[in-house]
């Protein structure tokens, strides 16, 4: 009879402890769990256990200052990190550290249990994954949230730090992936070699060969990066022929010489996208096999909107950088963050920060209210084009947010249903009925009434007749 793998949980929260305890009980295996780190290593050295699964911060030590003991006691020890402290820092941490994966809490106890069966599955002779990367530790970190979008991202990214393969970073523009790039090389076995960005997208297309790979005695890019990491951002944007040209290099039918070395370039390769290369496939704008030579390893950032959990410590963070940076020192209050979670962020991070960046210089005051930010969502509405994501739904909400904002107390009169309803069946039917030149019969078809529904309406909003194109 097989014995049951047992499992050694730590974590100082009794609560936590109990439910994993069951869970894993349940899923068939023995138990053993403790709220101390000093207990977790003392178990382990004593030889006990199939798998540990522990919390960070724990009452006694950091599990980051205890779990390379465990692994010089025993280095084939799966180990699996859970913790609140939901950083890129603590993913790549717990990668470095050897931890087989990484969980942020609050976690989905199926995929624990997942985990641990891949974790003892895995053949003993495999060691774990473990990174290089040595983080510069301290809160100015590359990428900022705790969502569980992100959690996903840190946790694709501390898979590759260590990693030599090429990425594909997909993502709106203004999502942070430059930032994304730029972790996967501060963090990467190449930090001390350069991190070579090329902007595709403002690069003149006859000028994007020479950039890349050099022309008449000039050092292109790509030997720049020797090295280091070359990040091509926009490669949507790479003409056809630039695309033929980087596949050679990529399979190494193309050498790009460094003349200091005399050796062929070796630069990592990190893309990004906010295009869909499919598409461009398909309509034969870009190649397919450079595609699948750039798609190794694909991460996807969410857009801001799919974040919006994200938005107080990004917005506190990019007001710090402000002033760090000269501009005066401002807080917000909980009735701006709320407005900014309630906007539909077409510009992502970027105009996130762009924002922060104009409060923090154009208002006197240290506090930011919803008012500052209703003010300049306005502002930058009537200033700018029309954005193409905006919706009629947004338009409405921005509307309707300056009723609240500007009411006595937050909170406007009653009736507000209908005043609204009013406003916007205005000009729905007035201009249904222009275009239609005063037909009630047609004007009632498009907007899906009954004619003397519509006729009553007409009448209760006070809109004239229209014959013939003009009003009467």
């Amino acid at each position: 009879m097989t014995t049951a793998r047992k499992v050694l949980i730590a974590d100082d929260d009794a609560s936590i402890r109990l439910v994993l305890s069951q869970a894993f009980a349940r899923a068939g295996f023995q138990v053993r769990a403790t709220g101390a780190a000093a207990t977790l290593l003392k178990w382990v050295s004593e030889g006990e256990g199939d798998l540990v699964v522990s919390d960070v911060m724990m009452p006694d030590e950091n599990v980051f200052e205890v779990l390379p003991r465990i692994r010089k006691l025993r280095p084939k020890l799966p180990i699996i990190i859970m913790s609140a402290q939901n950083t890129l820092l603590t993913a790549v941490s717990a990668a470095e550290t050897g931890a087989f994966e990484y969980m942020p809490k609050p976690f989905d106890l199926e995929d624990m249990i997942s985990a641990a069966r891949r974790a003892l599955a895995r053949p003993s002779s495999v060691e774990p994954a473990q990174t290089k990367a040595r983080a510069a530790r301290d809160e100015r970190l590359p990428l900022i949230g705790r969502s569980p979008p992100m959690q996903e991202v840190y946790r694709t990214l501390a898979r590759l730090v260590g990693a030599e393969l090429t990425v594909l970073i997909l993502g709106e523009s203004g999502s942070g992936k430059e930032l994304a790039a730029r972790a996967l090389h501060d963090l990467g076995k190449r930090r001390d070699g350069r991190f070579v960005v090329v902007h595709l997208a403002a690069t003149p297309r006859e000028r994007v060969e020479s950039e890349l790979f050099g022309r008449d005695g000039e050092t292109g890019k790509l030997v720049e990066a020797d090295g280091g990491t070359l990040f091509l951002d926009e490669i949507g944007d790479l003409p056809l022929d630039a695309q033929t040209r980087l596949l050679r290099v990529i399979d190494g039918s193309e050498k790009a010489i460094n003349p200091k070395t005399g050796r062929p370039a070796d630069a990592r390769l990190i893309a990004a996208t906010n295009r869909d290369l499919r598409s461009l496939i398909r309509q034969g704008l870009f190649r397919e096999d450079l595609f699948f030579r750039l798609n190794v390893a694909p991460l996807r950032l969410p857009p801001l909107r799919d974040r919006l959990d994200d938005i107080p410590d990004l917005a506190r963070a990019f007001l710090l950088r402000a002033h760090r940076e000269g501009l005066p020192a401002k807080g917000l209050d909980e009735g701006a963050i709320e407005r900014l979670k309630r906007h539909n962020w077409p510009g992502n991070v970027r105009e996130l920060e762009n924002l922060m960046r104009r409060v923090a210089a154009l208002y006197a005051e240290d506090t930011i209210t919803a008012r500052v930010i209703e003010r300049e969502f306005q502002d930058h509405a009537t200033s700018a084009p029309a954005e193409p994501t905006a919706t009629l739904e947004d338009l409405i909400e921005r509307k309707l947010a300056s009723e609240f904002l500007d009411a006595p107390g937050g909170m406007p009169p009653p009736g507000l249903y209908d005043r609204v309803v009013e406003e916007v069946s205005r000009p729905l039917i007035r201009l249904t009925l222009d275009a239609t030149r005063g037909n009630q019969v047609r004007a009632a078809e498009v907007l899906g009434l009954n004619r003397n529904t519509l006729r009553k309406k007409i009448s209760d909003l006070g809109l004239e007749a229209v014959r013939g194109g003009r009003r009467a």
